[in-house]
């Protein structure tokens, strides 16, 4: 029987070393993410291989990010938040040596694997703030992590680019490098370590299944496209996945400490929140990662725009408001509810998307509808899910649900990556003309959102335990 090891009452100092730790420790991962997109034409040509195996690089990084995501935020549960920050820190700066220093392609790949499975730092910082924080300040410094981890609105991006332009791709790696092993040093000085919150140990065998689940998933939606949505490797793949994913829920009825309580994955105070949170990244991040810039950059059915002008008017507006809007969601989370500030944002990037698709053909208009979007979107609505997953999970499975949560980002930022680019493509094909191109894909995005709005109602309030904000209730012990 999983029982719950005792915690040191939290504190009401605002901890900034701790804090600016974390924040260098997120940074050093999600350069990786945001500062190589404008680079990898630079790859294909430094490394002397094809887009293909590059794009695969990519999959893998987001596939494991996933993965490493559930399993080490899980870990941390037995091992202590510190020593597991450490091992990913330790993945992200082996994977920055192994790309800056790669002969090959192969090399390059192995080194994007470690440093996606180093995603977990996300997870885990919001798990470590909460340890040793109280709820108000909680919310206020997992907003300004949040913030960070999109990036430094844009700015990233366009380094990288320039980056790429100078000194080439390997000059990224090293840029990261430093930030991550600063990071690391703070995290050494400055993140306390909390004894475990659980006891017993780590479930393997569920890690295992759980990985060659997502694994399935995620190839499929991500290769769908290329090797059409009907093929066998398709299929193969989505069966493969949904097979893991059934022997894993079997399994952990049976496992003493499973990964993931099948108790909880039950309750309202779960999957309602794991769906919401795929559905939320599917529609917004699919919209304003994919559809609008292929929209506005078209030359023929589009606006027409240089990849520098749409970035400017219709990125990174929407990430620059997403970095002032996160604090804020942060602040209001502890004292609104998480709950009603996924359900605030759930509703406002509804609103966004159901002004941007009518008004496709008006640049300005949608440029706003976009602006707004960063705001409940990149703001709110990742801050809350976030913040949600966090209190919502039993004192000995913290990490079991913002693991899961943190997996779900990537699961949803696949599908809003393959469902509008599959509807772009039929569009073109069939025929379409003008904006009616995107049209189909922006209906998609507009759909997703609005049943992730249904699924967020569905989302069972955490309750609010005297003195100490949103709180879980107990849930059944598992035997």
């Amino acid at each position: 029987m999983s029982t719950c090891v005792g915690r040191p009452p939290r504190e009401s100092g605002s901890r900034p070393g701790m804090l600016v730790a974390l924040v260098l420790a997120v940074l050093g991962y999600q350069l990786n993410a945001t500062m190589l997109s404008p680079a990898l034409p630079d790859v294909v040509r430094r490394l002397d291989t094809t887009s293909g195996l590059v794009g695969l690089s990519q999959t893998l990084f987001f596939l494991f990010a996933a993965i490493g995501q559930v399993t080490l935020a899980r870990l941390s549960d037995f091992r202590g938040r510190k020593p597991v920050m450490l091992l990913c820190s330790a993945l992200v700066i082996v994977g920055d040596l192994a790309c800056a220093c790669a002969p090959d392609i192969g090399f390059f790949i192995a080194g994007r694997i470690l440093q996606g499975a180093g995603a977990a730092m996300f997870t885990l910082s919001f798990l470590a703030l909460d340890d040793v924080l109280t709820p108000a300040r909680f919310g206020r410094a997992a907003g300004i992590i949040t913030a960070v981890n999109g990036g430094f609105a844009g700015v990233d991006t366009v380094l990288g680019g320039q980056l790429a332009d100078t000194v080439g791709f390997r000059g990224i790696f090293v840029a990261s490098l430093l930030v991550a092993a600063g990071g690391t040093l703070a995290i050494v000085r400055y993140v306390p370590s909390v004894p475990p919150s659980a006891g017993g140990s780590m479930d393997w065998r569920g890690a295992a299944l759980l990985g060659l689940g997502l694994t399935g998933l995620m190839i499929c939606l991500a290769q769908g496209q290329s090797w059409g949505w009907t093929s066998l490797p398709t299929l193969g793949c989505a069966l493969a996945g949904l097979a893991a994913l059934a022997v894993f829920g079997a399994a952990a009825r049976r496992t003493r400490d499973p990964l993931v309580d099948t108790t909880l994955l039950a309750s309202r105070r779960a999957w309602p929140l794991l769906l919401t949170t795929t559905l939320t990244l599917g529609g917004a991040f699919g919209a304003i990662m994919l559809t609008v810039p292929l929209l506005t950059q078209d030359p023929d059915t589009g606006y027409g725009l240089s990849a520098t002008h749409s970035a400017l008017m219709y990125s990174m507006p929407a990430q620059a408001l997403g970095v002032i809007g996160a604090p804020l969601a942060g602040h209001l989370g502890p004292r609104l509810g998480w709950r009603r500030s996924v359900v605030l944002g759930s509703v406002g990037s509804l609103l966004a998307i159901a002004v941007a698709v009518p008004f496709m053909t008006s640049p300005w208009v949608l440029c706003a509808a976009l602006s707004v979007l960063g705001v409940t979107y990149n703001g709110l609505s990742i801050t809350a899910l976030n913040g949600l997953a966090v209190v919502s999970a039993p004192q000995d499975q913290k990490g079991a649900l913002p693991g899961l949560n943190g997996a779900c980002f990537g699961i949803g930022a696949s599908l809003g990556s393959a469902l509008p680019s599959a509807l772009i493509t039929a569009a073109g094909d069939g025929g379409a003309s003008g904006t009616g191109v995107y049209a189909g894909a922006m209906w998609a995005s507009f759909g997703l959102l609005a049943a992730a709005l249904v699924t967020t109602l569905a989302i069972q309030a955490v309750p609010r335990a005297t003195g100490s904000g949103d709180r879980p209730a107990p849930v059944a012990t598992h035997l």
